[in-house]
């Protein structure tokens, strides 16, 4: 008799099993491998600061309500600037106002800098404690331009136009921003961010400027790998530094390592940016495979001037 109900059990527990394999089976059937949404992250929480100037501090002083935004100015004034910082402590202060005491006060103060941060700017209020309308400021989100300059840099017809001349390279590499023109309202943009592009090297600055255009960039797992994602569009980015008295052009094993590291992402396209060299090694891969690009030290001006002019 326990033998029978033994069996009886062991038939049950099989049963279980095998619908349990039917239903795994059938929902691996239904998995769309074309869909990558599972290389979205999912939509943050929105948090208003994010949209602003990165803020060090805030609060009401008498009649002043004063807003400390910790971004790098330049050597010069910038009346732009200035005028902008002015713009984004009127917000901070319109989205945090149920915090402070507001009745008395009758002029936001903004402060800027990152050692010894000084007043750039103020603007009155219309009445006690009133706030004027909201401003839009464009400086910080280029999203609104109506082709991303990003996206261009992957135009099929782009890889035969890139720079391939041939660079002989110096024994040493000075610091890449020496070499560089930076268009005034990219700088202004990401000096707003709290960005200072007169000491960033290659990639981190090509990394800030596509977070100027909306792009959410997060890390990717590998060291100085990331994931940019905009839209439906992911773009896997490997960054490559140079340091001083090292061989100042891109080795190919850095290159094979790239592509073996963008095929197992899952990304639509992959990005390499260096302020190094680039070999004639990066036209036959960007020829052979028109999903990536790199961005070589000859490179990095024209990506620079082709996001301006978007």
């Amino acid at each position: 008799m326990t033998g029978a109900i033994a069996g009886v059990i062991a038939l049950i527990v099989l049963a279980v099993v095998a619908m349990t394999l039917m239903r795994q089976r059938k929902r691996a059937a239904e998995i769309n491998l074309d869909d990558k949404s599972w290389l979205r992250s999912p939509e943050p929480e929105p948090d208003p600061l994010i949209r602003h100037s990165p803020v060090m501090e805030f609060h009401v002083r008498g009649h002043e309500a004063r807003v400390t935004f910790n971004v790098p100015l330049p050597d010069e004034d910038d009346d732009v600037l200035n005028d902008l910082l002015v713009d984004e402590a009127v917000e901070v202060i319109r989205e945090k106002k149920h915090e402070l005491p507001m009745a008395d006060v009758t002029e936001v103060v903004a402060l800027a800098g990152q050692d010894q941060p000084r007043v750039v700017g103020r603007a009155k209020l219309p009445t006690p404690g009133e706030l004027p309308p909201p401003v839009v400021t464009e400086m910080l989100n280029l999203s609104h331009v109506a082709k991303d300059p990003f996206d261009s840099q992957f135009d099929t017809e782009k890889v035969t136009s890139l720079e391939t001349k041939v660079q002989v390279p110096r024994d040493d590499l000075g610091p890449i921003r020496e070499e560089l023109r930076i268009p005034k309202g990219l700088e202004r943009g990401l000096r707003a961010r709290g960005v200072d592009p007169d000491t960033m090297g290659g990639p981190a600055f090509v990394v800030s400027l596509l977070q100027l255009f909306d792009y959410r960039v997060s890390p990717a797992g590998e060291p100085n790998s990331y994931m940019a994602i905009k839209g439906d569009s992911t773009t896997f980015i490997k960054t490559e530094t140079h340091d001083p008295g090292t061989h100042p052009e891109l080795e190919e094993r850095v290159i094979r390592r790239f592509m073996v590291e963008f095929g197992t992402s899952g990304a639509d396209r992959g990005m390499l940016i260096t302020d190094k060299f680039g070999p004639f090694m990066v036209h036959d891969v960007e020829r052979n495979d028109r999903r990536v690009r790199f961005i070589t030290r000859e490179r990095t001006q024209n990506f620079i001037d082709s996001m301006a002019l978007g």
